[in-house]
């Protein structure tokens, strides 16, 4: 499949291309009639972002699912996170979810989830690939094809859930100033409306979803300038930025800086492991800052591969309440089974209500590490291979190899490894400042070179 469309991307975060190219309404018929078949006859929550292609792949979707007699229950244009807790709470059969999530506008991609709200385990999505590949799907025939339902309730439920896990009081006592930069895209009408029920006074910039993306979709600090100079006019007191689906979040501080989206799943987990302490989950790729965390509160941190389901998994096999990855994901299974920015902002806003401090102040109480990450484009066989050379390379070192490879250092780490959602090849490196981060990405590129 692959060779026909080099551009798709097809794996455990779900099925990725650039709109009407690689990611055709064929494709997508019949990776929804999959997804159904394997369901089984049922409801299947279906829900998108504001890309503009959602036109074209919504309907794909909804025809490729009503051919093997599931329910489409149509949610709108509702964050990602939404639609798993809509999932889990009525106990619909399955999701998918019409995003690219972080990936630039052109692209688009289904989300599978399953009953439990959850991202399909690996050996799910294998088994569903499976079923895409033979291609014998269960069809029905035409008086048997249901009708498509329509529930707007979605978000409104899920951000009573969160605001009721939450200590709502501490939180509406410090009244904060907020800016929110939504990428015009799925939690432009949510995250006011949830961050206006905790009392918080908001200041809204990119929240027209009718409107292009006026940045790139992922929340790094080098996408948030805008937000920073909003924080500083609004005089607010700290600003968050979502990706497009939004289940991932990243903070800037009353002085417009950006703070680095390991540092959301930071703050989360120490406000987190103040209330209930236990072990943690985290994916290889996110900051050591995590352990030195955990370690103050006696909790345990486990890793885990890059990715949503890889976290999860671990997070139910060793009974972690707080999870998460450094790319601002936050898990919280007691809110919902995936990453859930609504769950990580609560957090946040908890952890900095304890004290009168600014962000920034607070961020810099904690232990500091020079992060820094680039992709190079690169295809899955290149990428893999190149990954075994940086594994003989450095096999004298330490390595850990969840996930790539990890070249662990006492104070510093190196991590190469193939993307699961776009044909790049990433590479990550920690060290006590960003020069030496700098060099050990730029040794491992000049082998790439090479």
């Amino acid at each position: 499949m692959t060779e026909h469309h080099p551009a798709l991307k097809i794996g455990v975060s779900g099925v990725r291309g650039i709109a009407g190219q690689s990611l055709t309404p064929e494709i997508v018929a019949a990776f929804a009639a999959a997804f159904g078949t394997y369901c089984g006859t049922g409801r299947i929550a279906v829900g998108s972002d504001t890309r503009p292609s959602r036109v074209m792949v919504t309907p794909a979707v909804t025809a490729g699912l009503l051919s093997v007699g599931c329910t489409p229950v149509h949610l709108g244009i509702v964050p990602t996170p939404t639609l798993q807790f809509h999932v889990r709470k009525h106990g619909e059969a399955g999701g998918i979810c019409v995003t690219a999530s972080h990936n630039p506008l052109e692209w688009n991609a289904l989300k599978f989830c399953t009953s439990a709200g959850e991202a399909l385990r690996p050996y799910q999505f294998s088994e569903l690939l499976d079923l895409y590949h033979q291609g014998v799907f269960s069809r029905v025939e035409a008086d048997d094809i249901p009708e498509v339902q329509i529930d707007q309730s979605a978000a409104s439920e899920h951000i009573q859930a969160v605001t009721e896990f939450t200590d709502r009081r501490s939180i509406a006592d410090r009244k904060f100033r907020i800016v929110v930069d939504c990428c015009n895209a799925s939690a432009s009408k949510v995250t006011p409306t949830f961050l206006r029920n905790l009392n918080c006074e908001v200041f809204e910039i990119h929240t027209t979803p009718g409107e292009p993306f006026p940045r790139s979709p992922e929340p790094a600090p080098r996408n948030l300038a805008e937000l920073g100079a909003a924080v500083l006019e609004y005089g607010a007191d700290i600003g968050f930025a979502q990706d497009a689906d939004a289940d991932r979040v990243a903070i800037v501080d009353e002085r417009g800086k950006p703070a680095g989206e390991d540092f959301t799943v930071a703050l989360a987990i120490d406000q987190s492991l103040r209330k209930h302490p236990g072990p943690v989950v985290v994916s290889v790729a996110t900051s050591r800052l995590i352990e030195d965390i955990a370690r103050a509160r006696a909790g345990a941190v486990h890793r885990s591969p890059v990715g949503e389901a890889h976290v999860l998994e671990k997070m139910l096999e060793v009974g972690a309440q707080i999870g998460g990855e450094g790319n601002g994901g936050v898990i919280i299974p007691g809110i919902n089974h995936c990453r859930d920015s609504f769950a990580a902002m609560a957090l946040i806003l908890e952890r900095l209500a304890l004290n009168p401090f600014p962000v920034s102040q607070v961020l810099a109480s904690l232990p500091q590490y020079a992060t820094v990450r680039t992709s190079v484009p690169c295809r899955s066989r290149e990428a893999a291979a190149f990954v075994r050379l940086m594994r003989h390379i450095y096999r004298e070192e330490t390595l850990d190899l969840t996930d790539g490879v990890k070249v662990m250092w006492p104070d510093r780490w190196l991590l190469v490894r193939g993307s699961n959602t776009e044909p790049l090849l990433r590479l990550t490196a920690e060290a006590g400042d960003e020069s030496e981060a700098r060099r050990l990405i730029d040794s491992a590129l000049e082998y790439l070179r090479e």
